[in-house]
C-alpha cells in the first residue's frame, strides 16, 4: 500500500481520496479552506454524494484517511500525489488553470522524495507538460518528479460506485515505471487499465464526454420532431437502443444537460480544437442545441399559461441531475430567473438541493418542505429533475391544485397513467395529454 495525497477537496478530490483509503492506501487530502478541512477531519462530507459520509468516517476512524491545510504536511511523506483541483471556465470557454499550476508549484517547493504527480483535474490537452516544466523550474530538492495523467470518469450522484465499478482506467505516461505505480495503486479496484500517452489521455477525456453529450443533443433534437410528428421519443429511442453499435444509455429526451463537466467540457473541447485552427461545427451544434432545450419546457408553459403574470408555478427538482446538491449549470437556474422576471410567484422543492439553491436565488423564490406544499394553490407544476422521490408519486398528488397542469421536462410519467389520472401533461417529445376541466372532476 502507497501513502499518497490528494490536493483539492471537491467532488473529484474527495471521492478519490476516500476511495483510495477505502482499498488500503494511507490517503492525506489537502485543502487551504480551513473551516472545510476542520468539517472533514469530523467526518462531515461538504458534499452530497451517496456513501461518501459513511465511507469517510470508516477510513477516518481506521488512520488511513487525513485532511490538512498544510501542502508540507501533506506532501511529507507522499510518494504519489493528485492535482483534483478545480478547472473553472473563462469567458471564452477555455478552461482556468490557474489553480493547477499553482499546485504544481506547491509541490516543487515542497517535495522532499521522489514523487509520481498524478492529474485527476480535467484539464486540455498538453497541461501535464505544462505541469512537469513548472515542476522542474521550481524544484527545490534534488529529487525526480514524474507526472501522469488519470482522467476521472465518475458520475455526480453514483461516483462512490464508479470508483469500483468503473469501465476502464487511463494512465498516460511516457513513464513505464510510473505507469506500473499507478496500476498498481488502482490495482483493488478491479478496474480494466488502459495505457496510453498523456496527450491521448488528457483527450480521452474530453473526447468522453463531448460523445456523450452530443447523444443527449441528438436524441433532443429526435424529441423536437417527434413532438410535430406525433411520434413518441421514448419508443424511438428504445428501438435505437436495442441497435449494440448505438447502444441504450444518455438517450433519455428531456431539457438538455448541465452540471459541473458537460457544460464546461464541450465549450473547452471547441476551444481547444479553436487553437489548433480547426472549427468543431458539431460540437459547437451540440452546444446550441442544448441551450435552446433548456427553455422548451418555458415555452410550453408561456404558450399554455399567456398570463402567467401573477400565477403561483411549482418547480420539483433543482440539482441538476438526480442523486446529488449541485447546482452548477442546472436547467433550473435559467427557467425560474425567467419566471421570476415574469412576476410568477415561484415555489420551490428538492429534497437535497434548497441550501444551494437559496444561495442562488436567495428570497426571490419560495421553499417548501414538500412536494404536497409546492403544489397546493400553484396553477402549474414543472418537473426539472427526476428524483425517485417525484418520479414514484402518485400522480394523483397533482390533483392537489385546483387544475392538474403538468409540465414534465425529465418525462417521469407514462402517458397512459396520466390519462388514466385525468392530468393535463406536457412532456418531451412525447404527445401531450390534453383534458377537459369536467373529466378531471369525474
Amino acid at each position: 500500500m502507497r501513502t499518497i495525497a490528494v490536493v483539492g477537496t471537491g467532488y473529484v478530490g474527495l471521492v478519490t481520496g476516500v476511495s483510495l483509503s477505502e482499498i488500503g492506501h494511507t490517503v492525506t487530502c489537502i485543502d487551504i479552506d480551513e473551516e472545510k478541512v476542520l468539517k472533514m477531519q469530523q467526518g462531515f462530507s461538504p458534499i452530497y454524494e451517496p456513501g461518501l459520509s459513511d465511507m469517510m468516517t470508516k477510513n477516518i476512524n481506521e488512520n488511513r484517511l487525513f485532511f490538512t491545510t498544510q501542502h508540507e504536511e501533506g506532501f511529507e511523506n507522499a510518494e504519489v500525489i493528485y492535482i483534483a483541483v478545480g478547472t473553472p471556465e473563462k469567458e471564452d470557454g477555455s478552461a482556468n488553470l490557474a489553480f493547477v499550476e499553482q499546485v504544481a508549484k506547491d509541490i516543487a517547493t515542497n517535495v522532499s522524495r521522489d514523487t509520481i504527480v498524478v492529474t485527476k483535474s480535467t484539464v486540455p490537452v498538453g497541461t501535464n507538460d505544462r505541469i512537469q516544466s513548472i515542476i522542474d523550474h521550481h524544484l527545490v530538492a534534488n529529487v525526480k518528479v514524474e507526472v501522469v495523467s488519470n482522467p476521472e470518469f465518475l458520475k455526480e450522484g453514483s461516483a462512490i460506485y464508479d470508483s469500483f465499478n468503473g469501465d476502464r482506467i487511463v494512465v498516460g505516461t511516457a513513464s513505464e515505471e510510473a505507469a506500473n505505480v499507478i496500476e498498481e495503486i488502482n490495482q483493488p479496484f478491479g478496474v480494466p487499465v488502459f495505457r496510453t500517452d498523456v496527450k491521448s489521455a488528457e483527450m480521452i477525456k474530453y473526447a468522453s464526454n463531448a460523445f456523450l453529450a452530443t447523444k443527449i443533443s441528438f436524441i433532443n433534437e429526435i424529441s423536437n420532431i417527434c413532438e410535430r410528428l406525433n411520434a413518441n421519443v421514448e419508443d424511438v429511442a428504445n428501438g435505437m437502443g436495442m441497435d449494440k453499435r448505438i447502444g441504450d444509455k444518455f438517450l433519455n429526451a428531456g431539457i438538455g444537460y448541465g452540471g459541473s463537466c458537460f457544460p464546461k467540457d464541450t465549450k473547452a473541447l471547441v476551444q481547444i480544437a479553436g487553437n489548433v485552427e480547426y472549427d468543431f461545427n458539431l460540437l459547437k451544434g451540440v452546444i446550441r442545441v442544448n441551450q435552446y432545450q433548456q427553455r422548451l419546457l418555458l415555452n410550453k408553459l408561456y404558450k399554455r399559461v399567456p398570463n402567467i403574470k401573477g400565477k403561483r408555478i411549482a418547480v420539483l427538482g433543482l440539482s441538476f441531475k438526480p442523486n446529488t446538491d449541485d447546482m452548477r449549470e442546472a436547467a433550473s437556474i435559467p427557467i425560474i430567473k425567467s419566471l421570476v422576471d415574469k412576476n410568477v410567484e415561484v415555489v420551490t422543492y428538492d429534497p437535497i438541493a434548497i441550501e444551494k439553491a437559496k444561495k442562488i436565488f436567495n428570497s426571490t423564490v419560495q421553499y417548501a418542505s414538500s412536494i404536497e406544499d409546492a403544489l397546493k394553490g400553484s396553477s402549474a407544476a414543472i418537473i426539472l429533475t427526476e428524483w425517485n422521490e417525484i418520479k414514484y408519486l402518485p400522480p394523483s398528488t397533482f390533483k392537489i391544485m385546483e387544475y392538474p397542469l403538468l409540465f414534465d421536462g425529465r418525462n417521469c410519467f407514462s402517458l397512459k397513467t396520466m390519462e388514466d389520472e385525468y392530468i393535463e401533461y406536457h412532456s418531451i417529445g412525447r404527445p401531450t395529454v390534453s383534458l377537459s376541466k369536467e373529466k378531471i372532476h369525474n
